[in-house]
């Protein structure tokens, strides 16, 4: 999985994304649905959509997990006075321990994760029976094609289906996968069967 790019970064790290994300992308990824118990957010960035997880719901034990040791450090610095653990993860090889997680969070990631088929196999396996994966990203649409190529960044867009056949083809159930804004953006929710 690569790093993030240098125009990623700074968007990343700036003020207005931050507070974008605490007040307008979360409510509306999470479906303003309440977090609680262990929850681990997959490339998490500087930490903006984690910061505003951690004030919405204090009580969770939160983990965030970026594979740029950049974004690691600035998490780090944002997240710590909140009790978040943060550390340094590839999604496709993650060291926790199977059923681990109540939920599992993925917010504009999967499309930088080239083996992303790998990466929702580990996720399904880090969460434990009945747990849920959420998130959102971006949609295979020409517009995210050229900002991607203008960026240069490696990426993998993928359409709705693919997302919800990759889900279904690793064991996850009651999966939904809504396009919106037009079709940029996809959200989406899978859950883990309580017998698994």
């Amino acid at each position: 999985m690569p790093v993030m790019s240098a125009v990623e970064r700074a968007f990343c790290r700036s003020a207005a994304w931050g507070s974008f994300a605490r007040h307008v992308v979360l409510p509306w990824a999470l479906e303003r649905r309440p977090l609680s118990g262990d929850v681990l957010e997959l490339g998490g960035g500087a930490g903006a959509m984690a910061d505003g997880v951690a004030r919405r719901f204090p009580d969770l034990r939160l983990t965030v997990t970026d594979l740029d040791p950049a974004m690691v450090d600035a998490a780090r610095r944002r997240l710590t006075l909140r009790g978040v653990t943060v550390q340094q993860a590839d999604v496709t090889a993650m060291t926790f321990e199977d059923a681990s997680f109540d939920y599992v969070t993925s917010y504009l990631m999967l499309h930088h994760v080239i083996e992303w088929k790998t990466a929702l196999a580990e996720t399904r396996r880090v969460l434990r029976p009945g747990g849920q994966l959420l998130g959102y990203d971006l949609t295979d649409t020409p517009t995210a094609r050229w900002i991607h190529r203008l960026d240069r960044s490696p990426h993998r867009l993928l359409r709705r289906d693919d997302l919800a056949d990759g889900l279904a083809a690793v064991g996850f159930e009651e999966i939904t996968v809504s396009p919106t804004l037009g079709g940029q953006v996809m959200r989406f929710r899978a859950t883990k069967a309580i017998d698994a």
